[in-house]
Formats: C-alpha cells, structure tokens, sequence
C-alpha cells in the first residue's frame, strides 16, 4: 500500500498509508452524520432546513436554546471526550503491547470513579465532582507507579497492579454509596456510569484545550512508539529510548483520560475499542494516533446518539451502552488472545 508523508512546517512530519487516510475520512464522515442526526432528530431537534441559520449563529428562539444549551455542548464534549479516549487507550495499549491494555484496565477510570465517590458523598462540598475525580484518577496512576517497582518501564506489572488498583478502587465506591443516601447514591451512580447529559461549554472547552495541547506530544511521539513494538533493546539502538518514551506516553494518556473523565466520567471501554478498530480496519501497525482519536470521537458520538434517541422511559447514560457494546468486544478479545496463548 502506497504511502504519503502530511508535514506541518519544520517540526512535525508523518507517514501514513493512503488506506488509513481513506478510513479516517469515512469516519469523519460518520462523525458528521451522527453529528447532524445528534442535532436534528427527536422532540427537541433543530428541523433540517434551520440547522445552518441555528449553526450561524441567525437563528432565535428555541432553536437557539437548542444548540446553545442543550444538545450542542453535548456534542462537542462528546467529540473531544471520545477523541482523548481513543488516544489515550491507543497510547497504553502500545506501551503495554497487550491489546487489552487502557485506561479501563489499568485503573484510572476506576480511581476517577473512587475520588468522584469520596468528595461527592464523603466529604461534599470541598471540590467539584469532576476535580474529585481527577485527583482520583492521579491517586491510581501514582499507586499504580509505586506498585510495579520500576515506574511506568514494566508493561506486564502495570496491568496486574492496575487490575489490583480498579478492584480496590471499586470496593472503595461501593463502600461509600451504601452509606449515601438515595438522592446522593443516584446522582453519584449516574456520573459514575457515565453521561454527557446537562454539559456546558465550559466543559467543551476544558476537554477540547487538553486534545489540543496534548494530541500534538501523542503525535510526536508515535514514531518512537512504532519503534518500541520491535522490543526495548532493538528500539533503543534506533534511538527511541524506550524508557523516557514510554513514561512521556503513559503521562499524555494520563492528562487526556482524566481530562475526558472529569468532564464526562468514567465512560467505559472507549478507550479500549477505539484503537483496536483503527488498527483492524486500517491494517497498519503502530499507535494509528489520529485514527484512533477519530475513531474514539465516532463511537462516542454515535453512542450518545442512541442513548438520546432509544425508546426507554428514562433516558440510558451512554456510559451504561459502550459498557454493554464493550464488553461483548472485551470478551471477543478474550478468547483471541486465549487462542493464541498470551493470557
């Protein structure tokens, strides 16, 4: 498969294989129509013909609450959220060469989820659900780099500290709700699993600066990533120094996984399939950094847009649906690498 080099400036050049370029427009164009179907579809939904006018800013009324308020934050959090998801389980994934490696596994959505339990029903009030689950989130990191002995530099030791971290983070949240009371526990349960209900554009803007600041260093650093999937030493001796690179990628799929939990909550499995789907329909090796933020962004998108429209009473937070969808993909995983021996 042929191949083109996309360059930005001096600085920044990458090769990519014209298969993948041809995935990653389909997908943007999945984005897009799921975007349209986001906005226009349901009871509150802008009418196809006014959806420019209400985008432009020449519309009023209840098409511009609409957008402003309640469907269009929505969307672009779930743009970006999914985006660092995918990056980040891209990015752990490759560190760890185990395609079940990412932020699910390793225990940072479940130190998101312990630190939103403790400072919203066990201490409330002294922060923001959200910070709480950000300081959670590092809390699992640091544990997580404490329990290995050697950082970040052993893959195999990060997934089973990680393991170990998520199962104590979990009892941890259990523990707190059953001394909440039933208010408390409902509106803790449905951050927890997950939701983009009720966001605001200062969320947007939260999530959108961390993937503009830190896609750019994942970017950077995929080529040293590539590197690394040969082996430690025999990427040392191109130059990729594994161990510094590893540390910088697991730090940048830190700041996006908890920049996309403390506005989103711990939506499950994103981060999981979205790199694993890159990779299989663009058939290239690699961290496929940008396919996977596309793909992330997609997923989330589409997602959302069933939990919105599905014909339930109430309506699902779309972290209970890629739970359900991921899961049946966890278990796929499963049994591939029981076949071939590695778990």
């Amino acid at each position: 498969m042929s191949q083109t080099t996309l360059r930005a400036g001096q600085w920044l050049s990458l090769t990519v294989r014209r298969r993948s370029l041809v995935v990653a427009g389909i997908v943007v164009v999945g984005i897009l129509v799921s975007a349209v179907l986001t906005l226009t579809l349901g009871r509150l939904g802008i009418a196809l013909p006014d959806l420019v006018p209400a985008i432009l800013g020449s519309s009023s009324g209840p098409d511009k609450i609409v957008l402003g308020v309640f469907r269009g934050p929505r969307l672009v959090v779930a743009i970006a959220a999914g985006a660092a998801f995918g990056i980040a389980g891209t990015l752990f994934q490759t560190v760890t060469r185990n395609p079940l490696g990412s932020p699910d596994v390793i225990g940072l959505t479940a130190g998101a989820s312990a630190g939103a339990a403790a400072f919203g029903l066990l201490w409330p009030g002294i922060l923001p659900l959200p910070v709480g689950a950000l300081l959670g989130a590092l809390a699992a990191m640091l544990l997580v780099w404490l329990g290995t002995g050697k950082g970040f530099s052993s893959p195999a030791r990060m997934l089973l500290i990680g393991i170990g971290v998520s199962a104590m983070s979990l009892a941890f949240v259990q523990f707190v709700i059953t001394r909440a009371g039933l208010e408390q526990a409902t509106v803790l349960a449905t951050y927890l699993n997950g939701s983009l209900a009720s966001r605001s554009w200062s969320d947007a803007a939260v999530i959108w600066a961390s993937v503009a600041m830190l896609l750019p260093c994942a970017l950077l650093l995929s080529r040293r990533l590539q590197l690394m999937e040969m082996g430690d030493d025999q990427a040392d001796s191109l130059g990729a120094r594994s161990g510094q690179t590893r540390l910088l990628a697991v730090l940048v799929a830190i700041g996006l996984a908890t920049a996309a939990v403390s506005v989103a909550g711990p939506i499950a499995f994103i981060a999981l399939t979205a790199p694993q789907i890159a990779r299989r329909l663009s058939r290239s090796a690699g961290p496929n950094v940008a396919l996977s933020a596309l793909m992330g962004a997609f997923l989330l998108t589409f997602a959302d847009l069933l939990a919105q429209q599905l014909p339930f009473e109430v309506q699902l937070p779309v972290g209970v649906l890629t739970a359900i969808l991921g899961g049946i993909y966890l278990g796929y995983l499963l049994v591939a690498q029981w076949k071939k021996g590695t778990v």
